[in-house]
């Protein structure tokens, strides 16, 4: 096993058994993170002009926050809930948009609003820990 497959081993382990140990909070907040994370590495390939690695970024930002639409309680919060999943949409759309027509600032405001989610996230459960 060479050096960087073994790093990537190591990552993998480590992220599986951070997901493993993740109360559900948590795990959206690992979410967001993973989301805001490919978002960044996206913008970095449409800067260079990767196309292919642009693409397949947005594909994996996109696959994440569609998935954060199962996390929501309709039952218990039902206001805040729709109010999200209509973000969740809009933020799915302007990533299909982003790599359509590869805009930067189109990805610029996908990651502010996902870091403002993240943000008011982190603040409403940080006492449910």
């Amino acid at each position: 096993m060479n050096m960087k497959s073994a790093v990537s081993e190591y990552a993998q382990i480590k992220v599986q058994s951070t997901v493993d140990g993740a109360s559900s909070s948590q795990l959206i907040t690992l979410l967001l993170d993973g989301a805001l994370e490919r978002v960044r590495e996206a913008r970095w390939h449409m800067q260079q002009g990767n196309l292919a690695g642009q693409g397949e970024l947005i594909g994996k930002a996109i696959d994440i926050v569609a998935s954060l639409d199962s996390y929501l309680d309709h039952d218990s919060g039902a206001d805040i809930a729709h109010t999200l999943e209509s973000l969740y949409d809009y933020l799915v759309r302007q990533l299909y948009r982003a790599n359509q027509k590869s805009d930067v600032l189109i990805l610029d405001e996908v990651a502010s609003l996902l870091s403002d989610v993240r943000v008011g996230w982190v603040e409403a459960t940080k006492n449910q820990e």
